[in-house]
Parts: structure tokens; C-alpha cells; sequence
């Protein structure tokens, strides 16, 4: 997050990040040299096309907007109800749970 509306402020905080971003990367690259040395020390075949698919930098499991489903936007909401009862309250509270004795 940029707290400050100062242009360089706000240059100086994204290339922080991007160096940290950078360096993380080079970290793990690291790691997966180590791995991979002690893998052949150890007696197993690596291969260029083994070497190929590895990727210090994975971005597939990242949302970096969320998940949003967008199948059911055509459907128009329900009619909202400003009116807040006990009973209303108590249906959307969680209940106490029992103890196990």
C-alpha cells in the first residue's frame, strides 16, 4: 500500500517492491539449484526437459483480483428489507455448541 501522494514517494515504494519481488524469485531459484544438485548427488537423472518444466517464478495459483463468478449476474437481486427484528438477528447468529461431556 502507497500512504503517500508524493510521486516520488510512490516510485521509490514500487521499486522496493519490485526488488523484493526480485530477490524472493532469486531466492527460491536458489533453493531449486540446491534440490537439484543433491537430487543428482544422490544418484537421480535430470534431464534439460526435467529442467524445463521448473519455474522459480509460478504464477497459475495466483488471483491476483479473486474469484469472482459472473455465471449468475443477469439474475437481479432480491428486495432488500431495512427492517432488523430479534427474530432476524437470531436466525443469522451462530449457535452455542454443546459440550461433550
Amino acid at each position: 500500500m502507497i500512504a503517500e501522494n508524493d510521486p516520488a514517494e510512490q516510485e521509490k515504494s514500487v521499486k522496493w517492491n519490485s526488488l523484493l519481488c526480485n530477490l524472493i524469485v532469486f531466492h527460491i531459484a536458489i533453493d531449486m539449484m540446491e534440490v537439484i544438485r543433491q537430487l543428482v548427488a544422490e544418484g537421480w537423472q535430470v534431464t534439460a526437459e526435467d529442467l524445463a518444466q521448473l519455474s522459480p517464478y509460478l504464477t497459475s495459483h495466483i488471483l491476483r483480483f479473486g474469484a469472482y463468478a459472473t455465471d449468475e449476474l443477469h439474475i437481479p437481486p432480491g428486495v432488500f428489507d431495512p427492517r432488523w427484528t430479534r427474530s432476524t438477528l437470531a436466525a443469522n447468529s451462530p449457535r452455542p455448541r454443546s459440550r461433550a461431556r
